[in-house]
């Protein structure tokens, strides 16, 4: 699980956010201390101090990414409901397609998505239950979206894991392929709400 300092200083929380703002743009996968301590205006030794290490540091920064997440699902959360409640897990699945597929979070979604891969094929490591976390805070998301009586069935477990599959998957076909009017129109099709049309990636 990724953990966060409890009570961290006002230069650590200074310097999370500008090395937050880096790694957005470069990526975490070859992340080096030299040219971030440069890039932040610090240096090598404070960003060791304030983190304890490369991997206190890499933790810290995906602790930030998964806030930015939860802060997106917090929003969506308070969403007042439909008209017809059977309507509502629809209903978030676009909203959250909507966000996803915005070129504005392209960054932190190629972010997101290093660090989901990381946690799996390193689960020892700094990235360790980044993956499962983030299939968590969805899936809790999309059953609050669903009726009483179905959100603790077999089935709503099944449903909104179908739905998180797809979102899930179009997110990775988007980021690879860019062709944002194509996987649009699926994801949209799959829930019941019109495309787009002529949406640029």
């Amino acid at each position: 699980m990724v953990h966060s300092n409890a009570t961290p200083s006002a230069r650590r929380t200074e310097l999370l956010e500008a090395a937050y703002g880096y790694v957005l743009e470069h990526g975490l996968a070859e992340l080096s201390l030299r040219p971030l301590a440069k890039a932040t205006g610090t240096s090598p030794r404070v960003l060791l101090y304030l983190f304890g290490s490369k991997d206190g540091l890499v933790e810290a920064l995906l602790g930030r990414a998964r806030a930015d997440e939860l802060a997106l699902l917090a929003r969506l959360g308070e969403l007042p409901p439909g008209a017809a409640v059977e309507n509502r897990l629809p209903r978030v699945a676009a909203l959250l397609w909507t966000w996803l597929a915005d070129p504005a979070h392209r960054a932190l979604l190629a972010l997101w998505v290093e660090g989901y891969a990381r946690s799996l094929v390193e689960p020892d490591g700094p990235w360790a239950g980044f993956a499962q976390a983030t299939v968590a805070d969805w899936l809790a998301l999309l059953a609050a979206a669903q009726p009483g009586r179905i959100r603790d069935t077999e089935a709503g477990l099944a449903e909104r894991t179908e739905v998180l599959a797809v979102l899930r998957g179009a997110l990775l076909d988007l980021l690879a392929t860019g062709d944002a009017e194509r996987v649009d129109r699926a994801v949209r099709s799959r829930f019941g709400v019109p495309a787009e049309p002529g949406r640029a990636g």
